[in-house]
């Protein structure tokens, strides 16, 4: 049974309690793969319906489902009251053995109560429709696989996810209410580390919990009794018996409170029941953020970015190097106990004793003390660190490798003084959100707090909380303190930069942070980086440089998967030109703003590091474009391609529409005499290639005069009406001013389409590199890359295995190489080294990819579904049509007859919808495999090589021909 299917069926069920009861659970054990109890247990000893049980006080009754060391169930009919069912539970507890998980259901919800002795009790609740979210599937096959998984502080993740459920939704509703984030927000924040401190220990005897239980239905009481237990946290002191100690930080400077409605109240008094010592600091502050912005508010309880994400890249930047610091260490000290020197040497005849062991001993904690030093002034700095998920992970990281050292010594008899030890106050931050770098000091803090919690700290040295000056409040990549003089920030001198800068590409960032911001950052780094990188591009050459100042040993960030091509290489370029990329991984799942999505991650330093790492396997050296094997990065311009290839116009406006608004505007006259035509044509979207075609036209103005384009009547109008508003308040002058003119207007392309009857289209972002025939009549729009050939024998390199694999190194990997890769002509095809056929070399490729498209197009339009239908409206001479114009009189103005494809009617309409390349290429059925195999031997014949060539051997032959003709042509990158 799938989760939906349960779902389903028992929302639809009106069933009574008792005949409900066992048909639910028996679809329980199916939904998580359990035996049912006859089949498990026949004799009903371990496991079984209606156990029999005592309360205490003597008198008799049943639980409805029971499995000794696990749990017993006691079932309610629909929206009854589950608390009473655990206290009945509770009272029949010791006659079933004491079970650690106490179960209620009323079939709509079900709640697991902890019952371990001597920790907090903890409900986990379950709604019927959660059960098809993972981690709640995971909670129910834990109760009859795992119970121990519930005991405190052993499932954080789903206490966390749970945690963040219920402030989130109360944040929801004061946001709600039209309170301001940022109030709510630390509002929020200090209950948070009110329920923390208490259930650590911090806070004595519940305090915070039966506060929020005692204020129930008396708001005014709630705001009385909150803000004076705010005022204790910030100075320490009574608050009733209960002695508070403490707190400071900034958290409690404030003890302002929120007003909270009896339905508020009550949401915050459920989260109280939580434990909350548990939560992850590592992932809180993600899943908290989305309570409080309204555009997140989706993603709450989505997936999010664990601890094991983030230690994936703390661990070979930060901690490898400290680790073999210290297994020198370790090395040494033992050779010392064992030998009583340093160096290596043969084992005594006997162990030390005496005064030599006791010299041995002494020296050997001089060496320890000394990396217990260096631990503690190890610096760690994270230039985009958000709410603190990296600093923190750092840091529990770094306290388990003391721990290993203090483990050590006590293992070996050293003595070990009393030590300071590695703290909040090594991590260094950055962060330009107020809040988020509120919050980042709060998550460190309660990591911080946690992990001496979990190795035995049970007394605290107060203040408990310290200011953290050392996380600022402030932009990373650009001061504009002095507006008129834009200069780089300050970074803190530290060992180490591990982080996540902000993912934002570079077409998004002038929408997102504002032109001018986004001029002057250019501006300012125009030197080292291409005005077209991405966002993320800066926290790296800023991590570059601080690393060439000896201002950092090692960085560590994510990027996007653009990182490894196009412009935004050049970054990694430097990098390598500084130093070099010694760890890597190249796409990597990771979650953004509860999207899951693929990065890559990359460790740098100055050049030092030796061993590196690609994508889990040890290598011996890490390009720029993230490989290992032959680097295409080094690949030069070439001069010899037989055509140009080019970006689509890019419009910037809505000067598209469909084509059966755009198609009767044809025949409309006007008043120079000129035909619509001229300026109306079918637009080619990255979509009319992958899928089907679209039906899009556009209007192309070219780069007419105002007064010439507004002769062209109904296609002016459009463009006034949809282009105009937006256009007139465009950051670019050009753009502002010439509103009626595509942005990019591209007059290269026009000028080598010009002689052409049809060019290769391809989709730039695609699952398949997809080359296609086009008329030029259509326009290739700015996601198609247009090469202006019309021979067969292009189409046919293009599209063979040898181009493949060399723009698949070239190019910009798409999430996951499943999802294909993004094409950039300067990469992919300018440096490409097309085969110099001799022979009938040529003749066989252009036989094979005619046939190729052939193939292809009977299968896309089957002549069974389909007709021709020619179209026809007066054309010139001298516009986009001219190879379509019939009898043109005088003044070059004819008849242009344009023969379409369509649907023979609506049912083959609807079977051709599922007829797309996209679709052709996932299947890829045999007669499309050995029409791509004839293509793909005749190129390697072109190229005098085997066709068995492995992917790696091409790009190596490749390359080596690059870089041959390079040379011979004097080319640049």
């Amino acid at each position: 049974m799938t989760p939906r299917d349960f779902v389903r069926k028992w929302k639809a069920a009106t069933l009574k309690e008792r005949s409900a009861a066992q048909e639910h659970f028996l679809d329980l054990c199916e939904l998580v793969g359990h035996g049912k109890p006859a089949a498990v247990d026949p004799t009903g000893e371990s496991f079984c319906f209606e156990k029999g049980a005592e309360k205490r006080g003597g008198t008799d009754g049943f639980a409805d489902v029971w499995k000794r060391g696990f749990f017993a169930l006691e079932y309610k009919g629909k929206h009854k009251d589950l608390e009473a069912a655990w206290k009945q539970l509770d009272e029949y507890r010791a006659d079933l053995e004491n079970p650690p998980l106490l179960v209620t259901c009323d079939t709509a919800r079900i709640e697991i109560h902890t019952s371990f002795q001597n920790a907090k009790h903890v409900v986990y609740p379950i709604a019927l429709d959660e059960i098809t979210q993972p981690e709640k599937l995971e909670l129910l096959r834990a109760v009859f696989f795992e119970p121990e998984k519930f005991r405190p502080g052993r499932i954080n993740p789903v206490v966390t996810a749970d945690a963040a459920k219920a402030l989130g939704e109360l944040a929801q509703r004061l946001r709600g209410r039209g309170l301001e984030p940022l109030p709510v927000a630390r509002f929020l924040d200090r209950i948070l580390f009110a329920l923390f401190a208490e259930d650590i220990g911090l806070l004595p005897n519940e305090v915070a919990s039966k506060l929020f239980e005692a204020s129930r239905g008396k708001p005014e009481l709630f705001e009385t009794l909150v803000g004076d237990l705010f005022r204790k946290m910030a100075e320490g002191g009574f608050f009733g018996v209960d002695r508070i100690p403490h707190i400071n930080g900034s958290l409690f400077d404030d003890a302002s409170t929120i007003a909270l409605s009896e339905e508020e109240l009550g949401l915050l008094a459920s989260a109280a029941r939580l434990d909350w010592s548990a939560i992850d600091p590592s992932i809180f502050g993600t899943l908290f953020e989305r309570g409080l912005d309204p555009a997140k508010r989706a993603q709450l309880g989505a997936h999010y970015t664990s601890r094991e994400d983030i230690e994936t890249l703390v661990e070979p930047v930060v901690m490898a190097p400290l680790r073999r610091e210290w297994a020198e260490v370790r090395t040494m000290v033992e050779r010392l106990l064992a030998t009583g020197k340093k160096v290596d040497g043969p084992l005594p005849e006997k162990p030390l004793t005496g005064q030599a062991l006791k010299k041995a001993e002494a020296e050997a904690e001089i060496f320890v003390l000394r990396y217990l030093d260096r631990l503690e002034k190890v610096k760690v700095l994270d230039p985009a660190c958000g709410s603190g998920n990296f600093l923190y992970v750092t840091l529990r990281k770094l306290k388990d490798l003391e721990s290993e050292v203090y483990d050590f010594m006590l293992g070996r008899g050293l003595q070990s003084p009393l030590r300071v030890g590695v703290g909040p106050w090594q991590l260094y931050g950055i962060e330009i959100n107020q809040y988020a770098h509120e919050l980042a000091q709060m998550t460190v803090w309660i990591g911080y707090l946690q992990w001496l919690r979990q190795h035995g700290t049970t007394t605290w040295k107060e203040p408990i909380l310290q200011a953290m000056s050392n996380i600022e409040n402030k932009d990373a990549i650009l001061d504009l303190t002095d507006p008129e003089r834009p200069k780089e920030p300050t970074w803190p001198k530290v060992d180490f930069i591990v982080g996540n800068p902000p993912f934002l590409g570079s077409q998004l960032m002038r929408r997102e942070l504002g032109g001018e911001y986004v001029g002057k950052l250019r501006a300012l780094y125009d030197e080292r980086l291409p005005g077209q990188a991405d966002l993320c591009c800066y926290w790296f050459e800023r991590a570059r440089s601080a690393i060439q100042g000896r201002a950092a040993a090692r960085a560590g960030l994510l990027a996007t998967q653009g990182i490894r091509g196009g412009g935004n290489r050049q970054v990694l370029d430097r990098i390598e030109d500084s130093g070099g990329i010694y760890w890597a991984q190249s796409d990597r799942e990771w979650i953004l703003d509860g999207a899951n999505v693929h990065v890559s991650m990359v460790g740098f330093d100055d050049g030092t590091e030796t061993q590196k790492e690609l994508d889990g396997q040890s290598v011996a050296q890490i390009h720029a474009d993230l490989t290992s094997g032959a680097n295409a990065t080094r690949a030069l311009r070439l001069a010899d391609s037989p055509c140009h290839s080019f970006q689509g116009p890019v419009k910037v406006g809505a000067f598209d529409l469909l084509g059966t608004d755009a198609i009767p505007w044809l025949l409309e006259p006007n008043p120079h005499g000129r035909p619509n035509s001229d300026v109306l044509r079918p637009w080619l979207t990255g979509r009319s290639i992958t899928a089907r075609d679209e039906g899009v036209w556009i209007v192309d103005f070219g780069e007419m005069s105002l007064d010439s384009a507004a002769l062209y009547s109904r296609p002016f109008h459009h463009v006034q009406q949809q282009v105009y508003p937006e256009r007139s308040k465009n950051n670019r002058a050009r753009r502002r001013e010439l509103w009626w003119i595509h942005g990019e207007v591209n007059n290269a392309l026009r000028a080598a389409m010009s002689p052409l009857a049809r060019y290769i289209g391809l989709c730039q972002t695609a699952k398949h590199r997809l080359f296609v025939w086009v008329p030029t009549a259509i326009l290739p729009a700015q996601t198609v890359i247009a090469f202006t050939s019309d021979e067969d024998c292009v189409l046919g390199y293009l599209h063979s295995r040898v181009h493949g694999v060399w723009a698949s190194a070239q190019g910009t990997q798409l999430r996951e190489k499943e999802s294909g890769f993004r094409y950039t002509p300067t990469t992919c095809f300018e440096t490409f080294p097309f085969p110099l056929p001799a022979n009938n070399a040529a003749e066989a490729i252009s036989a094979a990819a005619k046939e190729l498209d052939e193939l292809r197009k009977a299968w896309l339009n089957p002549p069974e579904w389909t007709k021709e239908e020619v179209l026809e409206f007066p054309g010139s001479v001298d516009g986009p049509w001219r190879r379509f114009v019939h009898e043109p009189d005088a003044r070059g103005i004819g008849t242009v007859r344009w023969p379409r494809v369509v649907a023979r009617d609506a049912e083959a309409a609807k079977k051709l919808v599922q007829r797309t390349l996209t679709k052709l290429y996932n299947e890829r059925p045999a007669w499309l495999d050995l029409a791509h195999k004839k293509l793909d031997e005749a190129v390697f014949a072109a190229y005098g090589w085997p066709s068995d060539l492995t992917d790696e051997q091409i790009l190596e032959r490749l390359l080596a021909l690059n870089l041959e003709r390079a040379a011979a042509e004097g080319g640049e990158k």
